[in-house]
C-alpha cells in the first residue's frame, strides 16, 4: 500500500470517526430545531412557521414598509439622504454587499433546483412571496443591530460590534427581565459560532470542490485526489481577506458580489432569451402549480413548504446574521440602515432565485431528472442554452462559496468575541479555527456535522425573533419618528 493510499484511508477513517461522534448529537439537535408535525402527508416544520409568522407580522405591523419605502431605500443606498457620514467602518453599500455575500450562494443555485425538483415549479411563487415578506424581517433586525451596537474601544468612532447578541442582552435586560436577555444573547452567540463553522467553511468548500471535480472529469479529474490542495488554496484566499477584519471583507464583497451576480444574471437572461417563445407557458406552469396543482391540497402544501424552506435558507431573514454586518456601517440613523438591509432579500430571493427558477422551468430541465436534484439540475438547465456554461458555473459556485465564507467568518468572530471577550487573542483564535475547518471541509464528507450546524443556524432564529417581538413597539415608534424628522411619506401615503 502506497503512502498516498495510506493517507486517503486515514482521512476516510477520520471522516467516519467524526461522523460517528456527531451523529447522535446532530440527530438530537435536528429533532428539536426541525421538529415537525404531520399535515396532509407532509411534515410541517415548526421553525418554518416561526419564520413565516414573523415575516407576516412585521410586514403588517409596520404597514408594508417593504413596499411603501422601497424606492426610499434605494435613494438611501445611492446617498441621496447622506448629510454626515456617521460613525462606523464601512459605507452603506459595503454593508449591504457584505450581507449579500453571506446569502447569495449555493442556495440560489442548488437550493432553487431542490425546491423545484421536490415541490414542482409552483415552489417558485412561494419562494418569491417569502422573500417579499422577509424584507421587513430583515429591516427590523438590521435597524436593531445598528441601534444597539457597541463601540469596541471607548472613543473609537469606527470600530463597532453589533447584532442580536447586543440587542437581546441590552434591550431585554433593560425591560426588568433579569438575566433573560443575557441568556438569549448567549444562546444566539453559541449557535452562531457553531453554525458558522458548518455553513461557511465545511459546506461551502466541499460543494465548490465537488463541482470543480465534476466539471473537470470526475474520477479522472486532476483534482479528484487533491482535495487537500483545494482546501489549502481556499484557506489561503480566505485568510488573506479575513485577517484584515470587516474593512477588508467589505472591500472584497463590494467587488465580488456585483461581478458574480452580474455574470450569473446575464447568463440567465441569455438562456431565457433563447427560449423566449416558451416564457409565457413557463410562467403559466409556475402559477398554476403554485395555486392549483394537479396533486390538489397535498401538492399545494408541498410546493409551499419547499418554497418557504429554500427562501429561508437563501436570504437568512430572521436569523440575525445580517445585523452583525450592517452594525459596522457608517451611519447616524439605524432606521435608514434598516431600509438598506431590507433590499437584501429582494435581491437575493426575489431577483436571483427567481432567475434561476425561470431558467430551470423555461428549459424544461426539471422534467428530465428523477428525485431530488441540486446544482446538477441548474447546470443542466443552463447548458441547454449555453453548452459551455457549466464551466462558468464552476467559477460562479467558487465565487459564491468564497464570498459566503469571508462574510460568515466575520459573524463567527463577532459571536466568539462576544462570548470570550473582544481581544486580539480571541479574534485571532476564531479566525484560525475557521481556516482549519476550511481544510477539513474540502476533503471530508461530514454529513452529521453539516446537519448539526444547519440546526444551529436555524436555532439562531429562536432567540433573535423573540427579541424582535419584544422590541416591535420600539422599532415602530422609531420608524414613525424617522418619517416625521425627514419629512417623507411612503408611496401609498404620498
Amino acid at each position: 500500500m502506497t503512502a498516498e493510499t495510506d493517507a486517503q484511508a486515514s482521512a476516510i477513517a477520520i471522516d467516519d470517526a467524526l461522523n460517528a461522534f456527531f451523529e447522535p448529537i446532530a440527530n438530537f439537535a435536528s429533532s428539536i430545531i426541525f421538529y415537525a408535525e404531520p399535515f396532509s402527508g407532509y411534515d410541517v416544520e415548526i421553525i418554518l412557521l416561526w419564520l413565516v409568522a414573523a415575516a407576516l407580522f412585521f410586514t403588517i405591523y409596520l404597514g408594508f414598509i417593504n413596499v411603501r419605502f422601497f424606492a426610499h431605500a434605494i435613494d438611501i443606498l445611492r446617498g441621496k439622504y447622506d448629510k454626515v457620514s456617521g460613525d462606523g467602518e464601512i459605507n452603506r453599500f459595503q454593508a449591504l454587499t457584505t450581507s449579500l455575500s453571506g446569502t447569495i450562494g449555493l442556495g440560489n443555485i442548488a437550493g432553487v433546483a431542490v425546491a423545484i425538483s421536490v415541490g414542482g415549479p409552483g415552489a417558485v411563487v412561494w419562494m418569491m412571496l417569502m422573500g417579499f415578506f422577509s424584507m421587513t424581517t430583515k429591516f427590523v433586525e438590521v435597524a436593531l443591530g445598528v441601534k444597539y451596537r457597541h463601540r469596541v474601544k471607548k472613543g473609537d468612532r469606527e470600530t463597532f460590534s453589533g447584532g442580536p447578541m447586543y440587542y437581546l442582552r441590552d434591550a431585554i435586560n433593560n425591560r426588568n427581565v433579569p438575566f433573560l436577555g443575557s441568556f438569549l444573547a448567549a444562546f444566539f452567540a453559541i449557535a452562531c459560532v457553531l453554525g458558522t463553522l458548518g455553513a461557511g467553511p465545511i459546506f461551502q468548500t466541499n460543494q465548490a470542490y465537488q463541482q470543480l471535480v465534476g466539471v473537470t472529469g470526475g474520477e479522472a479529474s486532476f483534482f479528484a485526489d487533491k482535495a487537500w490542495l483545494f482546501g489549502v488554496l481556499m484557506a489561503i484566499l480566505v485568510g488573506v481577506v479575513i485577517i484584515g477584519g470587516i474593512k477588508s471583507i467589505a472591500r472584497v464583497a463590494e467587488r465580488v458580489v456585483p461581478i458574480m451576480g452580474g455574470v450569473y444574471l446575464l447568463a440567465a437572461l441569455v438562456v431565457v432569451g433563447i427560449h423566449y417563445a416558451d416564457v409565457p407557458a413557463a410562467l403559466a406552469t409556475i402559477f398554476k402549480e403554485a395555486f392549483a396543482p394537479e396533486a390538489g391540497l397535498g401538492g399545494l402544501l408541498g410546493a409551499l413548504l419547499m418554497g418557504v424552506r429554500r427562501a429561508a435558507f437563501s436570504n437568512e431573514a430572521g436569523f440575525g446574521t445580517a445585523s452583525i454586518a450592517h452594525s459596522s456601517a457608517q451611519t447616524d440613523s439605524h432606521v435608514q440602515q434598516g431600509f438598506v438591509g431590507m433590499l437584501g432579500p429582494f435581491i437575493d430571493t426575489v431577483v436571483v432565485c427567481t432567475c434561476t427558477a425561470l431558467v430551470i422551468v423555461v428549459t424544461g430541465a426539471y422534467t428530465e431528472g428523477s428525485g431530488i436534484e441540486g446544482v446538477e439540475l441548474t447546470s443542466r438547465a443552463f447548458a441547454d442554452g449555453i453548452s459551455w456554461f457549466p464551466y462558468i458555473l464552476v467559477l460562479t459556485v467558487f465565487l459564491f462559496a468564497y464570498s459566503t465564507m469571508i462574510s460568515w467568518s466575520y459573524y463567527g468572530v463577532k459571536a466568539f468575541t462576544y462570548l470570550f471577550g473582544e481581544t486580539k487573542l480571541t479574534d485571532s483564535m476564531m479566525k484560525i479555527i475557521y481556516l482549519a475547518f476550511i481544510l477539513v471541509g474540502a476533503s471530508a464528507s461530514l454529513d452529521s456535522v453539516v446537519l448539526f450546524t444547519d440546526s444551529m443556524v436555524f436555532a439562531m432564529a429562536i432567540p433573535n425573533l423573540i427579541g424582535m417581538y419584544v422590541l416591535s413597539r420600539e422599532i415602530k415608534f422609531d420608524v414613525r419618528k424617522y418619517i416625521q424628522d425627514i419629512g417623507i411619506k411612503g408611496k401609498s401615503e404620498s
